[in-house]
């Protein structure tokens, strides 16, 4: 798959847009370019990527053209945004996917996309900080355009879908979330609740217990035998 168009990349918001064919991670390169000065709006694609990494150093299938992979760049303001950054960037991009799958976009604390219970999409969030104030946020974003090899049970978007149109939807719901500051709203809490996929169910980390819900710091909650207590890190781990 070659580059996006100039028109394409004019159209997105951003303030350079660095594609490869094929990288290690783009969350790498992305880090290397805000090292060097890259500004806020830089945005890193490829077609694959080497060694995709998730969370906790999981690792991310991503296949030539198989998917949307990429990494943004930005240069937050607001130290409390980065905490709840991950579930902001998630409730943007449930919005803007929702055309382009069939299904309810639901989100499981506190980085991934689902549809029919099933894996759509992740997302990375990696601060770099310099004299304890952040200097640059890397979002690392990966949507399955169809299902990879020897993952039958993730979810993709609608057939025809291109690289092209996901990038449309998915770099300005990127800059959004990460223009907001502040902890989440009423509103925001109110939009999780309505696409949580984990409330109500029980889990087994990162406490034993039922999920139920999250806080406007991004804790999830769970009540446990010895009653609620508020999860600031971990992965939900369905009993």
């Amino acid at each position: 798959m070659t580059a996006p168009s100039p028109l394409l990349v004019s159209q997105l918001g951003l303030a350079r847009l660095d594609y490869h064919v094929r990288v290690t991670t783009t969350m790498d390169v992305a880090h290397a370019l805000a090292e060097e000065g890259a500004p806020a709006g830089t945005l890193v694609l490829a077609s694959s990527q080497a060694a995709g990494r998730g969370r906790s150093g999981k690792s991310w299938t991503s296949e030539p053209d198989a998917g949307l992979w990429c990494t943004l760049i930005e240069r937050p303001r607001d130290a409390r945004a980065l905490e709840v950054l991950a579930l902001r960037v998630g409730l943007h991009l449930a919005d803007a996917l929702a055309p382009l799958v069939d299904g309810a976009v639901q989100l499981k604390w506190p980085n991934d996309l689902y549809v029919h219970d099933r894996k759509l999409g992740g997302i990375l969030i990696e601060v770099r900080w310099r004299d304890a104030r952040p200097e640059w946020v890397a979002i690392g974003v990966g949507i399955n355009r169809v299902v990879p090899l020897g993952y039958p049970d993730v979810a993709h978007v609608r057939p025809g879908t291109s690289r092209d149109m996901l990038l449309t939807v998915v770099a300005p719901a990127l800059r959004a979330a990460a223009s907001t500051d502040g902890v989440l709203t009423a509103r925001e809490c109110e939009a999780w609740a309505a696409r949580d996929l984990a409330v109500g169910r029980r889990v087994l980390s990162p406490a034993q217990g039922t999920v139920q819900g999250i806080t406007s710091d991004g804790a999830i909650v769970i009540l446990t035998g010895t009653g609620p207590i508020a999860c600031h890190s971990g992965s939900l781990i369905f009993t």
